[in-house]
């Protein structure tokens, strides 16, 4: 059974708009390094999805029109794109913020020896995945000797000034539950990263990210395998928090997939639930480039009580840390 068939029901989510754009979110393929048990792309070293040049050009062109202040660049591991630096390179030089979304060991993959000091010298913001703080729970959701690499990749960007608060760099950590649960509170857990890294391997970072696993492709399946997947979408409607709704992400941001079509969110994209346009089935870059969306309807399903449980969730973390 494919995971997301439960979530294409019927919703009784609450409506939702979008208000101004602040976030151009761009997948650029879902081939990676690593096969993690949480991801909801189902990325792995075996995909070939992978953007080209001239959609990354239509990227980039939209970004100069839309308004949106940030770029957000995720994957996969956006890096094994082969025109990731060029996007990286156009956007910083626009001015626009960029974020890489990284999972840390693609900075130590042959061929990336220089990835760390790239993302330096164009001041990048990194948000690099580290599930948990022990290793033993990391190597099991990750891989065995994914921590150890973790931490050395983590060590090399310290020492170029990642992670320093005066230095400009962001380093952000991301933790995802190990299992069916909510995050715990992201303020302590924060505390509890910090404390940790800095006594045992002398890593330190700007702030940590909670996020809730969600329910679809990888994990999805992983729940629906262990009969697991009705009690976890009776645990987020259960934790539903209406205070969560004002500050959604799928509100600010739009996803662009590797062959550039448009949804509300990553998590739509992978869903292939589409920004919802005049009535089309799905609506490529090309055809957005004059398009205002603000105000437009959010295409929300069963999934959305993932980011609006308990203390919210979103590509930043918490909604109410």
């Amino acid at each position: 059974m494919h995971a997301t068939l439960p979530l294409l029901a019927d919703s009784d989510f609450p409506v939702l708009s979008r208000g101004k754009l602040e976030t151009v979110q761009v997948n650029l393929g879902y081939r990676c390094n690593q096969r993690c048990l949480h991801c909801h792309v189902n990325a792995s070293p075996d995909r070939t999805e992978s953007m080209d040049r001239d959609t990354i050009d239509q990227v980039l062109a939209y970004l100069s029109t839309s308004g949106a202040a940030t770029l957000d660049i995720t994957g996969g591991a956006p890096e094994l794109n082969p025109h990731f630096r060029y996007l990286v390179e156009r956007a910083t030089t626009s001015g626009k913020r960029v974020i890489d979304r990284c999972n840390l060991t693609i900075l130590l993959e042959p061929g990336q020896e220089d990835l760390a000091e790239f993302l330096a010298a164009h001041r990048v913001e990194i948000i690099a995945s580290l599930p948990c703080y022990l290793e033993d729970n990391v190597d099991r959701q990750r891989g065995k000797g994914v921590f150890g690499k973790s931490v050395e990749a983590l060590r090399l960007l310290n020492r170029l000034g990642y992670g320093e608060s005066d230095s400009g760099l962001a380093l952000n950590l991301v933790y995802n539950p190990q299992g069916p649960t909510l995050p715990p509170p992201q303020e302590k857990l924060e505390a509890d990263y910090r404390r940790h890294l800095a006594g045992s391997f002398g890593v330190s970072f700007n702030k940590l990210f909670t996020l809730t696993n969600m329910p679809i492709q990888r994990f999805g399946s992983t729940l629906i395998s262990k009969g697991r997947f009705g009690d976890y979408m009776q645990l987020l409607r259960d934790s539903y928090n209406e205070a969560n709704l004002a500050t959604v992400m799928c509100r600010s941001l739009i996803s662009i997939d590797w062959q550039g079509y448009i949804y509300d969110c990553d998590f739509n994209q992978m869903l292939g639930l589409p920004v919802l346009v005049d009535g089309l089935p799905r609506v490529h870059l090309s055809e957005l480039m004059d398009v205002d969306l603000a105000g437009r309807p959010v295409y929300v399903k069963d999934h959305c009580y993932g980011c609006t449980a308990g203390q919210g969730s979103s590509c930043g973390g918490a909604l109410n840390s």
